[in-house]
């Protein structure tokens, strides 16, 4: 006589197999990856970047000078004789008539005139302009350096938001310097237009009606 199976006399039933939890654990993870796999979508290599992109500020310079800064500057430009006169009679009511601030700054004014150019010293050069109050002194920048941001600030469309930071912002003003010198003083002769009459267009920073140190981005002989 044989003995019955253990399952059989507990009603039948033919018990479960168990499957291990080391199974288990491999299927989940392949259908992670499996998910994963069709979710990713691939980039090319040299479309990742690394960060944010470096501030150039000779690529900035040659961007801005010619195609934007000088055409503004030509189009802006006031008689030298009106704006100082304006000046003199009510500085505040000629910086918003004919001026650019930016912030709690100077006015700057974008000029243009006519006059006998003097000697050059110090890398300036004086200029006399008929129909100025007596005792105003006119210079233009002629380098090799060139100081300021008139350049920058009196076009009106450089503002400091456009850049990362306080250094940024002052070397796009030497950028646009720099291709001022390099596009026009590189070329000119200036101590050879001593007691010639010249025309010039260009920019600068108010400090008193009686001194106007210009940056320019003309200078031309006139007959």
């Amino acid at each position: 006589m044989s003995t019955p199976v253990a399952s059989q006399a507990r009603g039948g039933q033919v018990p479960r197999r168990r499957i291990p939890a080391r199974w288990i654990a491999v299927a989940l993870a392949a259908a992670l990856l499996a998910a994963i796999g069709f979710s990713t979508q691939y980039r090319p290599v040299e479309s990742i970047t690394t960060g944010p992109r470096r501030f150039d500020p000779a690529v900035y310079g040659a961007r801005t000078y010619e195609d934007k800064v000088v055409p503004t500057v030509e189009r802006k430009a006031v008689e030298l004789p009106v704006l100082v006169r304006a000046m003199t009679d009510d500085m505040e009511g000629a910086g918003r008539q004919y001026g650019v601030r930016q912030g709690n700054g100077p006015y700057n004014f974008a000029v243009k005139g006519t006059g006998t150019a003097g000697t050059v010293e110090s890398g300036l050069m004086p200029v006399t302009v008929r129909g100025l109050p007596p005792h105003t002194r006119v210079s233009l920048q002629v380098g090799p350096v060139i100081n300021g941001t008139a350049l920058r600030d009196v076009v009106g469309f450089i503002t400091f938001e456009q850049f990362l930071n306080q250094v940024e912002y002052a070397d796009a003003a030497t950028a646009l310097n720099d291709q001022m010198r390099e596009k026009l003083l590189r070329h000119l002769d200036a101590p050879g237009l001593k007691g010639k009459k010249i025309s010039f267009v260009g920019a600068f920073s108010f400090l008193t009606p009686s001194v106007v140190t210009i940056t320019p981005v003309s200078i031309k002989e006139v007959s």
